[in-house]
């Protein structure tokens, strides 16, 4: 049973194809955030402790995120996308070291040019609740302005606008390389186009399954 691990900047279209794989083929898409959230909604012990460490303004330490993690996954059961984490080389060691040393996965690094990526990004819009993403030039909603999916009002969201997203980029840029590195080193590093269309991404990621 094959998981991945999505890489790559923001607008790279790690969301989208996470949304196909989840539909198409049953993946379940892990997003720490959610997670996070669940826990704290549950009023876990768990969930007890992280808010007390975001009510204190503080950052979640790698080591809860992997508690996080270990509560919520069953890699021997169901296949997972883990989009979104790791962000940096210590986080990808841990992630490796902690959860996924000894199964089998796939690190697939979305690449697009630059200002490519803040061209799309500017053009993307979403739902309120984020769940629905659309680019009103690679993938536009059948009704200008509507979700296609509930009918709901698309928005364009503060961090996709053009000086935000620069900034994202710089960040990004300086932490993904060892990150890159630590995977190829690995030989489990697979990188695509990601500038094309959906349809020839998507077509991209079921041939890396393949293998």
């Amino acid at each position: 049973m094959k998981h991945l691990v999505f890489l790559g900047a923001p607008g790279s279209g790690k969301g989208t194809q996470s949304s196909k794989l989840k539909q198409e083929l049953g993946f379940h898409h892990v997003s720490t955030g959610d997670l996070l959230r669940k826990e704290i909604a549950a009023q876990s012990q768990l969930g007890k402790r992280v808010k007390s460490i975001m009510d204190a303004g503080q950052l979640v330490s790698d080591e809860l995120v992997v508690e996080l993690l270990k509560a919520n996954i069953d890699l021997k059961k169901d296949q997972y996308i883990f989009d979104g984490y790791p962000r940096n080389l210590v986080q990808a060691k841990t992630l490796h070291e902690q959860i996924l040393q000894g199964h089998d996965y796939t690190a697939i690094y979305f690449s697009v040019d630059t200002e490519k990526l803040v061209t799309r990004l500017t053009n993307r819009r979403v739902t309120k609740d984020g769940k629905h993403i659309y680019n009103l030039i690679t993938n536009p909603p059948k009704v200008a302005g509507k979700c296609d999916v509930t009918g709901d009002p698309l928005i364009h969201r503060d961090d996709d606008k053009e000086e935000v997203i620069r900034n994202r980029m710089d960040v990004f840029t300086s932490t993904i390389e060892p990150v890159l590195k630590f995977y190829k080193d690995l030989g489990i590093l697979k990188t695509l186009q990601a500038d094309q269309n959906v349809e020839d991404v998507y077509e991209s990621i079921l041939k890396i399954l393949k293998k």
